[in-house]
């Protein structure tokens, strides 16, 4: 065994992350009780480093500073040395992220935080290079003055790290109120605020880097769907998505999309490729293939799904969290194509493409020098050229060069594949699934999704739920680290999980596993001022604060946005949820103003509060209906805010009721119909 491997801890973790640390010269300790103890019992400061395997910066960051002896000889020193795989503690992460916000105004990966003995951050940010520029010191000489502030400066440091612990304890508050009349403002009125902000060229919103706000948009299509936005913004949206799709954050030869785009026009991704982008993506197309049924649209659901269950699906069932940017060292080599590589694709695909390739290389936007580095073209549609290639003629060609690429990438060195499952962003992922089996009409892609979902559904549970030595049945966060406290994110997305594979298929323990989970939820995670990250009575050795979860859309999803929703809506079939929702009356009124201040941050907040409390249903069949295609047929008809319900009793009756109240109700699948069924057109005239 080198030395390097005697004092690096991390060469037993199973992260990949951590994996990829550990042998690094730098006297890594994996996050827990030797670390901390350590650092308090020789009254040292602690550098804690947070990323994940698939986070390039974090390579970068690695390769200059962690794997140079210098820089790991000065950290060994003076600082106690704690690596930290994000997916594995996101509450660890959530929590020094905050205070990177609360220091810097913004976070990131890789996180770099400075704390005291007793974890309290005196100092956070986020990739610091080997060479320092104006503005931005190296990595060397960050430590070097941490490592001096600690030491000659530390009632200071002190006294700033208790300021930023209590900021961090501070729940979410709003210091503006949005003046507003009603219930909340209609969907109509939100999208208009954002005018200003829209991409009318490109799509989406703002300046790069461009983030899909998969949450938001969906909020958008939910409401066009209902039939309150006006055209106009409502193009934007279907524009959007459209231009999302024609460019490189979508992947073309293979399906699923990259994080972000560095550009506005979505031209050159970010190029990793996480599992909740995934679900985002999915669930978005699901619901938009109603109001857009493009190619473009389908060919992105069913590639994707094919992409998750050829590449993301492990032998167990569950999803690997994500892949990477990088292969060969060189970021986005794998998703790339020079003029000349991409000309050899089509020959070896088949010769008679050649015949067209002067209009393929314009179709796809191939150029000698590409759009990217050293000639390096990223694979985009050209938006210009859609009226020749959105026939079924010219789409059958995009599929063809579609595949003679993604031949090609099959004769490449992929990019890493982190092969551990986080139970949130799988129950995200199933989630989705059940949104393309409920919302989108081809049949052949809905089959794909509930192929998919049949062999992941058991698993799920299987990986992802045991019962602890006092048998209450538990979340495990992730595959590769045992014995962490419940976390509130995991409880709220599989309840809603639950919930939606309850309304799908009818089995009632989806339905009891999704109002179970809720009472734990509050049980568990509910305060005064709000939800906490971790649970409060399991124990817990944690040394940090347990603080507010996030309130906002991250890179995927609010869980908060998402509990209210369900919250919401179940609250029409268990009439003891509605206590819940009188408990979280302060909260909700803080997100309301929250969200209308920045509303592409709070995109699933905005789904859970925009309806008023008159507009949820619940529906509820006989079972037996489920299983005819007759009624199938209407699930495109049932939005959020419908929670469908089943009886086995021997009759067809059926009821629609409100919170208060039961509005509609019959006695056969006929009377059903009639309510549903859209005029035909005589009947309209």
């Amino acid at each position: 065994m080198s030395d390097q491997q005697s004092f690096n801890h991390l060469r037993d973790e199973e992260s990949a992350y951590l994996k990829q640390h550990n042998q690094n010269p730098v006297q890594w300790y994996p996050w827990g009780p030797e670390a901390l103890q350590k650092a308090a019992d020789e009254n040292k400061p602690i550098f804690l480093s947070i990323g994940y395997s698939s986070c390039h910066w974090c390579h970068v960051m690695a390769s200059e500073s962690f794997e140079n002896a210098e820089t790991a000889a000065l950290l060994n020193e003076n600082f106690i040395n704690i690596k930290v795989d994000k997916e594995e503690l996101p509450d660890v992460d959530n929590y020094y992220q905050l205070a990177c916000q609360i220091m810097n105004g913004r976070g990131g990966w890789p996180l770099n935080a400075f704390l005291t003995p007793d974890v309290k951050p005196y100092f956070v940010g986020t990739y610091f290079p080997k060479v320092g520029s104006e503005g931005v010191p190296s990595f060397t000489e960050l430590i070097v003055n941490m490592n001096r502030a600690f030491n000659e400066e530390h009632e200071t440091v002190i006294q700033n790290a208790n300021q930023i612990i209590e900021a961090l304890k501070q729940p979410p508050k709003v210091e503006n109120k949005v003046q507003f009349e009603g219930h909340y403002p209609g969907a109509a009125a939100v999208l208009n605020a954002l005018k200003e902000y829209q991409d009318n060229d490109n799509g989406g919103y703002g300046v790069d880097p461009k983030f899909p706000h998969y949450s938001f948009m969906e909020f958008g299509i939910e409401h066009i769907l209902e039939g309150v936005i006006p055209e106009e913004l409502g193009k934007h949206i279907v524009m959007s998505i459209e231009k999302m799709l024609m460019g490189g954050i979508y992947d073309h030869a293979r399906g699923g999309v990259h994080r972000y785009a560095v550009d506005k026009s979505w031209t050159v991704p970010h190029f990793e490729k996480m599992l909740y982008d995934q679900a985002g993506l999915l669930k978005l197309l699901a619901k938009a293939s109603l109001i857009y049924p493009s190619p473009l649209v389908f060919d992105s659901m069913i590639q994707t799904i094919d992409y998750l269950k050829n590449e993301m699906l492990s032998e167990d069932g569950f999803f690997f969290s994500g892949q990477d940017s990088d292969s060969e060292g060189i970021e986005g080599l794998y998703f790339t194509f020079t003029k000349d590589e991409f000309i050899d694709a089509l020959t070896d695909f088949d010769e008679k493409l050649l015949d067209q390739t002067d209009k393929y290389l314009k179709w796809f936007n191939v150029s000698d020098q590409g759009n990217f580095e050293k000639g390096l073209n990223v694979i985009t549609l050209n938006p210009a050229c859609k009226d020749e290639f959105y026939g079924p003629e010219g789409w059958n060609e995009i599929r063809q060069v579609r595949q003679a690429l993604n031949e090609m990438r099959k004769m490449r060195i992929p990019p890493a594949t982190d092969n551990k499952g986080v139970a949130s962003w799988n129950f995200q992922l199933g989630t989705a699934l059940t949104d393309i089996i409920q919302y989108c009409n081809i049949d052949v892609i809905r089959h794909a999704a509930f192929e998919l979902y049949q062999q992941c559904n058991e698993s799920l549970h299987k990986t992802f739920l045991y019962h602890d030595e006092e048998g209450r049945t538990r979340i495990k966060t992730t595959t590769t680290r045992n014995g962490h406290v419940p976390l509130f994110e995991d409880y709220v997305m599989f309840a809603d999980y639950s919930f939606r594979s309850y309304e799908l298929f009818g089995q009632k323990n989806f339905l009891e596993n999704g109002i179970q989970t809720l009472h734990f939820i509050f049980k568990e995670f509910y305060q005064d001022n709000g939800f906490s990250t971790r649970a409060k009575s399991f124990n817990d050795s944690q040394a940090y604060e347990n603080i507010h979860t996030p309130i906002f859309d991250q890179s995927y999803k609010s869980a908060l946005g998402t509990l209210i929703l369900n919250l919401r809506k179940w609250s029409t079939v268990d009439s003891d949820l509605k206590e819940y929702i009188k408990s979280i009356e302060s909260s909700v009124e803080t997100l309301t103003h929250l969200s209308l201040q920045n509303p592409l941050a709070f995109g699933e907040t905005l789904r859970a509060l925009v309806y008023p409390d008159e507009a949820y249903r619940k529906l509820e069949v006989p079972l037996s209906w489920l299983q005819q295609n007759k009624f199938q047929q209407f699930f495109t008809n049932f939005s959020s805010r419908f929670a469908l319900t089943y009886h086995e009793n021997e009759n067809d009756s059926w009821q629609i009721c409100t919170l208060t109240e039961c509005e509609l109700q019959g006695e056969s699948f006929e009377e059903f119909e009639s309510v549903f069924k859209a005029p035909t057109e005589e009947a309209s005239n």
